[in-house]
């Protein structure tokens, strides 16, 4: 099979019909064997209905291309329903879309062409010309976007576009979770996929329905990079962070301790009126410093121990092997 397109999708009954009837006819006039995979996130409207509908219909005819579905019994996010379609994803290249029509099919030759006879492991679609708000939605885009480049060392512009073309390998070698599929092209990267392109795809305005977005997706979204960054640095060694600010935090609130404590006994040698340690904010300061680097050394050698005993310690990516 040559392209699987996974839509994932909560609440989008209206959309359904014309984005399949849109793929099937761009997979039909370019003669691709295909599978759309309609993940359903818990819709509360008719949607799982009309993807049955669809499946039903798609059964019927003698065509190159099949529609499935998959239901969650209640909505568990987005990187759920990627998680679910990458697993049951069967085409060479994998295309995601979103299924509010703002995503145009029409993109897919091209996606597919860069990832089959361009050799790219993953393409990102780049909205360079939005249509959403620029104040709710385009400016904290672009702070997003811009931050996630810096942390990343990924130069894309638009990273968390729904519209986008993998090897089918990526996909079965990366694991979304959490909301981590703003950031699969760094899942992909610290996986060993390197050659990440990018494209310039169409952005069109909501035909039906409302936006299930709010501001605080970009909130969540720094904080699931920084989470990404910490364990892709340290995630393997976390004794290399914890430890290493601990001792010195140890070290410095030691010193200090020394200093106080020396400066007070060299003022009772000579006869020198000088605050009481107990007394003195540096004291402290000091032995607060001394318990937080015990406190991180700790952490960073229970975290030692928790990956000693991981499953998952020694699962390593294997390209080849002869």
């Amino acid at each position: 099979m040559d392209i699987s397109v996974i839509v994932p999708l909560y609440n989008e009954a209206e959309s359904l019909p014309k984005l399949h009837e849109w793929i099937e006819r761009v997979m039909n006039e370019n003669g691709y064997s295909y599978e759309v995979i309609f993940v359903n996130d818990g819709s509360t409207d008719e949607s799982w209905k009309v993807i049955e509908e669809l499946k039903s219909k798609s059964g019927q005819q003698m065509r190159r291309g099949m529609v499935r579905g998959i239901c969650f019994r209640r909505n568990y996010g987005k990187s759920a329903a990627l998680y679910c379609g990458f697993k049951a994803a069967e085409g060479e290249v994998v295309i995601t879309m979103d299924a509010d029509l703002q995503d145009s099919p029409d993109e897919i030759p091209a996606l597919y062409k860069m990832i089959t006879e361009e050799g790219y492991d993953l393409v990102s679609g780049w909205k360079q010309k939005r249509l959403d708000n620029a104040l709710t939605k385009n400016l904290p885009s672009k702070l997003y976007n811009a931050t996630a480049r810096c942390v990343t060392g990924l130069k894309l512009h638009d990273m968390n576009c729904g519209l986008k073309a993998y090897r089918k390998e990526v996909v079965k070698n990366i694991e979304v979770f959490g909301e981590m599929h703003r950031y699969i092209p760094f899942l992909a990267k610290n996986a060993g996929f390197t050659k990440i392109g990018e494209k310039v795809v169409q952005h069109r305005k909501r035909e039906f329905g409302s936006s299930k977005f709010g501001i605080n997706r970009f909130v969540n979204g720094y904080l699931d990079l920084m989470t990404l960054w910490f364990l892709n640095k340290f995630g393997k060694q976390p004794m290399h962070l914890f430890g290493l600010i601990g001792s010195l935090m140890f070290f410095i609130g030691f010193i200090a301790v020394c200093v106080v404590a020396g400066t007070k006994l060299y003022a009772l040698h000579h006869g020198v009126h000088a605050m009481l340690i107990g007394t003195n904010p540096y004291f402290h300061i000091s032995i607060l410093m001394m318990v937080l680097g015990c406190m991180l050394f700790l952490a960073g050698f229970l975290g030692e121990l928790i990956i000693r005993n991981s499953p998952s310690r020694n699962d390593y990516l294997i390209s080849k092997e002869i």
